[in-house]
């Protein structure tokens, strides 16, 4: 009999509602939830369609250990053992520098990272890689320096600003911010509201903005340098909110002032007093900025995005009403902070690079393996992750991942990266496990959904939390735990566990970091999920803003808001607000020192020098090996990432081609629909080619999320096979994805 279960989307980091239909454990219809309090029945194509993310022929039903060339069904039992034999062997012998993590979640499932990131520091070692670390590191190092804290990231306030200028984002497409399209055409249709796009090639958010800024790639540095530039010789910016809220400014004033915006636009290949019409709207209005990958995978992606902190600072944007606000602190997040300059945070062995907000970028992992180091990383747990085919330089990953010692996948699906490990491990879908989601950027309110089963698990998976548990276990990293303990927990009562909890952590402080196995162990085993007992858990230790956020929208702050959250949102599948933040000064959530925004940061000057209109004209002349720019990345209603691994679900569409100008085309002599092979300096791949008037001359797009062999059939073109791991920002190691200098030639 068919039943409506609400839940929500696990694809992004939107977490838009969802209703499913399921009959006979299978999800057989997906429909918007239009009683969800944030998406407010918003929906995409790739929501519409989890039914073949979680049901498709590539499952992972069991533990799997390979043997030869093959893989073989084992117990639980045998694989835990093993492997925790195998990588004790390995610590005792290497040292803790010899083991990784790489994942540990997913924004829409994200409940496994605590107990991922106890087990990995439990070994001993700091080393976890993430996706994050691919893309917004160089952002967050920034943040770190500017705000004081690499946790702490503005926000467009979307509702209050009445002009959006957006660089190198399409949300249309990519739906990166709540209720994208619908916020987006509302704003484009309001004649009091302003929607300005720079993009190389008219996207869709483009097509319906009032302004488009067709920006050459590659030239975003000189791009933000000459408007603030402009910005400050015409004396438009806002010396009152400087005086108040910033620190520094004086020291990097120069930098602007004698600066040769005219020039710097010509290479950017804009109109200058289209560009001053702008910069004079941004300084003067109610303005807010937001960017995406196009500049945080691009040249110089650090350096932009201090340039876009100086842009918003100088302009006084930044926590003030429609501008860039600081969004409350959610129930989940990434709340670590790294900084370089102290001694206890590792730098990797053979690239010297430091983590940020805790994070390693993937781009290096390949020559960490590779290294002569003899600390160099010889184990490496996946979770979550496919580094085969999500990070750049396939080949570096296949070369680098054969040389382990030991690779371990948790996953949901036989990935590429799963089929090249030495044991895989099923993990419980997003539909199948009690879980919740990282809500990014929730302002001004605070929404948290605990997501429940949907459907059971068809074989023998077992939520990864579980198995990072009881390979801690193994490892004996697991304090011992009192009878009293195990008794509080299987009372039922939560409260009287808590303060068990409370008095046991008192009386043995050391253990704090291994609380999270403690709790699954205990409250885990009586609540039936380890994620369930995590997300009580987590909602026992809210900062006090949290709870006069709460208070807000209507709840009880003390001692026991905790678990009146937790009641709430399991009586509310739909999700609730949990929060919503005061109209007092928004900046009070800066951790500077000082309590400013710190905008003179010493190890970016030299940088900062080198975003010259010459010398960026010269970077930029094109290479006659490799004439075109291509983009490893174009957001499309057709591609998910690794996520979505059966094809059917694009089956009858064009979705993964290279696009190409008509203008490109006729000069090679290629036509749409012929197989084309795309040359760079880390290899080559074959795709088809689309003719189409989408892109600029000289600019080709190559989807990412495609290359997938399903049952054995390869599906599309692996963008990452043509991107080499090293071409990356010099300070976070992010990918310039957006910015590859490539050659095309027909295949016969």
């Amino acid at each position: 009999m068919a039943e409506k279960k609400k839940t929500r989307c696990v694809l992004c980091g939107n977490l838009c509602g969802l209703e499913l239909q399921v009959e006979d454990n299978r999800i057989v219809k997906v429909r918007s939830d239009k009683e969800h309090p944030r998406s407010q029945g918003y929906i995409c194509r790739k929501g519409t369609s989890v039914a073949h993310y979680q049901h498709h022929a590539d499952r992972l039903l069991y533990p799997m250990k390979k043997v030869g060339d093959a893989f073989q069904r084992i117990s639980w039992d045998q694989a835990l053992r093993e492997i925790a034999e195998k990588l004790k062997a390995i610590l005792d012998a290497h040292g803790p520098r010899s083991l990784a993590l790489m994942g540990g979640g997913t924004l829409g499932s994200v409940m496994q990272f605590g107990y991922a990131a106890s087990f990995l520091n439990g070994c001993g070692s700091h080393y976890l890689y993430s996706a994050i670390a691919q893309e917004l590191t160089g952002r967050y190092w920034v943040d770190g320096r500017t705000f004081g804290r690499q946790s702490i990231h503005p926000t467009v306030d979307e509702e209050a600003t009445d002009m959006l200028l957006i660089v190198g984002k399409n949300p249309m497409m990519s739906h990166h911010f709540q209720r994208a399209r619908t916020v987006l055409k509302e704003m484009a249709k309001d004649p009091d509201r302003l929607l300005v796009v720079v993009d190389p090639r008219r996207t869709e958010t483009a097509k319906i903005a009032d302004i488009h800024l067709a920006i050459r790639p590659g030239t975003d540095a000189l791009f933000y340098r000459a408007m603030i530039s402009i910005i400050l010789q015409e004396g438009w910016h806002d010396q009152q909110y400087i005086d108040r809220h910033v620190a520094g400014f004086e020291g990097i004033r120069s930098w602007f002032t004698d600066f040769d915006a005219k020039a710097a636009l010509t290479v950017c290949e804009l109109d200058f007093e289209q560009v001053r019409e702008v910069s004079r709207l941004f300084a003067t209005r109610k303005s807010s900025h937001d960017s995406d990958l196009g500049v945080l995978m691009n040249r110089h992606s650090t350096l932009v995005s201090y340039l876009e902190t100086i842009l918003r600072a100088v302009c006084g944007r930044i926590g003030v009403a429609g501008g860039n606000v600081l969004p409350p602190r959610t129930v989940i997040g990434l709340d670590a902070h790294t900084d370089e300059r102290h001694s206890d945070t590792w730098r990797s062995m053979a690239t010297d690079l430091p983590a940020i907000s805790g994070l390693y970028s993937p781009n290096v992992m390949p020559e960490e393996i590779l290294g002569d180091h003899p600390e160099r990383l010889r184990a490496v747990i996946v979770s979550a992750a496919n580094p085969l085919r999500s990070f750049a330089d396939t080949t570096a990953y296949e070369k680098a991942f054969a040389e382990l010692d030991l690779l371990v996948t948790i996953d949901v699906a036989m990935t590429e990266t799963a089929a090249a490990s030495q044991y895989v491990l099923p993990d419980l879908s997003g539909y199948e496990s009690w879980d919740t989601g990282l809500v990014l950027g929730s302002y001004p309110k605070v929404f948290f959904q605990i997501s429940q089963p949907m459907v059971q698990p068809e074989g023998e998976q077992m939520a990864a939390a579980e198995i990072f548990t009881r390979l801690a276990d193994r490892l004996g990293l697991i304090p011992g735990i009192p009878d009293s303990l195990f008794a509080a927990a299987e009372t039922g009562d939560r409260l009287n566990f808590g303060m068990a909890l409370m008095e046991f952590m008192g009386s043995n402080p050391d253990v704090a970091p291994r609380i999270p196995f403690v709790v699954a162990k205990t409250l885990g085993k009586s609540m039936g999920s380890v994620n369930l007992a995590a997300i009580w858990g987590a909602l026992q230790t809210l900062p006090p803003e949290a709870h006069a956020n709460a208070e807000r929208a209507g709840f009880t702050p003390g001692p026991f808001l905790g678990e009146e959250i937790f009641r709430a949102s399991l009586a509310a599948p739909q999700g609730i607000w949990i929060g919503e933040v005061g109209s007092d000064d928004n900046l009070k959530g800066l951790a500077t020192k000082d309590g400013r925004i710190n905008l003179d940061i010493p190890e970016l000057r030299a940088w900062m020098e080198e975003i010259d209109p010459a010398k960026e004209a010269r970077a930029l002349a094109p290479d006659p090996a490799f004439p075109f720019i291509v983009s490893s990345g174009n957001h499309m209603d057709t591609n998910a990432n690794s996520a979505m691994r059966d094809p059917v679900w694009n089956e009858g569409k064009r979705a993964c081609t290279l696009y190409m100008n008509p203008r490109d085309a006729q000069a090679n002599g290629l036509k749409d629909g012929q197989t084309v092979r795309v040359t760079t300096e880390a290899g080559h791949e074959s795709i088809e080619l689309e003719v189409t008037e989408l892109t600029r001359p000289g600019y080709l797009l190559m989807p990412q999320g495609f290359g997938l062999v399903h049952q054995g059939k390869r599906f599309g073109a692996n963008a990452n096979r043509v991107t080499k791991n090293t071409y990356r920002d010099r300070l976070a190691a992010t990918p310039y994805h957006r910015h590859i200098p490539c050659r095309v030639e027909a295949l016969s």
